[in-house]
């Protein structure tokens, strides 16, 4: 099988192509500290090619989920060090995703003002605080002079997840959160450096990726975007064009991968996409939404990508791997619940296969 062969995603060894997709589960502690929880569940994957953890928070203020992860103070760096001591114990790979939630969160749950590329308020759904389900609040729109001291706290993180034993870091670019309002025009309407253009909706992301790069340096440093994902009030006039152009940038680059994170894959606007990206991202392209055993390794044996991320197949089952080796049946997800916290159940308590 395709799927089950060695490869080389830059600087990163991988044992297979199934790769875990990062998937927010809010295990963290009430100080959002990784704990021995979260140590397990990364371990019982760790036969993944590679383990792309779940969205983890840039710096102070960039809460949306109750005990989300944190990378930036040294309560949770020693935290994620128990989770990749335990990965690497396992002979597992893991990165770090490394976010900021724009104006997909609420000063209720952060604590802090609500910042965008843009003024105008997430419409069409509410957000989940202590207080109850409220609506998104309207963001005040960033300066172009704050947006170089956000490009920092994206390097003091990457250096955070250095020191914390990661084999490397994934960029957040996808879902409708801050990287991702700048890049698609449905909520960037920014006239400045940073707007209009594809080019310049794509600079704030380059800026964060070169920042990763100058402390990793590119063979460690992975992108993840959603150009056609419409979460979060996000949408993008022309996705193929915004693909191209980054998928453009990262190969120049060297990045260790790409990641298009679809609704999905077999969507025709999700080819499109997926076939953009491809022709300029030669190897180290990820495609992740919606894969079977079957299709996933059908689209490696295409030659359309390098390895395929799997979520609700990976959560519910730790030994995928091993499953998908032997065609086993997998294990049913437990919807109610991905985001009890503090609580093993549905978390760590999916049963392997007998040996």
């Amino acid at each position: 099988m395709k799927l089950l062969q060695k490869g080389l995603f830059g600087d990163i060894s991988v044992s297979n192509r199934i790769f875990h997709a990062p998937l927010t589960r809010t295990r963290a502690d009430r100080d959002n500290v990784p704990g021995d929880l979260m140590a397990t569940y990364y371990a019982q994957r760790a036969s993944a090619g590679l383990l792309l953890a779940e969205a983890t928070m840039v710096s102070n203020g960039t809460q949306t989920w109750l005990q989300q992860p944190g990378v930036h103070n040294a309560a949770q760096v020693a935290g994620w060090r128990k989770v990749t001591d335990a990965v690497h114990a396992k002979g597992g790979r893991i990165m770090l995703q490394i976010w900021h939630p724009g104006r997909a969160t609420h000063s209720a749950i952060s604590g802090a003002e609500v910042v965008a590329p843009t003024d105008k308020a997430i419409m069409g759904s509410e957000i989940h605080t202590p207080a109850g389900k409220q609506a998104y609040p309207a963001p005040r729109r960033l300066r172009t002079d704050e947006i170089p001291a956000i490009v920092e706290s994206f390097r003091r993180a990457f250096e955070n997840a250095k020191v914390a034993g990661f084999d490397g870091v994934q960029v957040h670019g996808a879902n409708g959160y801050l990287i991702d309002e700048f890049l698609r025009d449905g909520a960037n309407d920014r006239s400045d450096a940073y707007g209009g253009s594809i080019e310049n909706r794509v600079r704030f992301l380059l800026e964060i990726v070169d920042a990763a790069i100058a402390v990793w340096g590119a063979g460690r440093v992975g992108l993840r975007i959603s150009p056609v994902v419409a979460v979060n009030d996000v949408t993008d006039s022309d996705p193929v064009a915004l693909t191209a152009y980054v998928a453009q940038q990262a190969a120049k680059r060297g990045l260790s991968h790409l990641e298009i994170r679809h609704g999905q894959h077999d969507a025709p606007q999700e080819l499109a996409v997926a076939q953009a990206a491809r022709e300029h991202m030669k190897q180290g392209l990820v495609l992740n939404g919606g894969f079977t055993r079957e299709s996933g390794e059908a689209t490696l044996a295409s030659g359309l990508a390098d390895a395929i991320a799997y979520g609700k197949a990976f959560l519910a089952n730790p030994d995928l791997p091993a499953r998908f080796e032997r065609n086993a049946v997998l294990n049913a997800v437990d919807m109610a619940h991905l985001y009890t916290t503090e609580s093993p159940q549905g978390y760590i308590d999916y049963p392997s296969l007998a040996v």
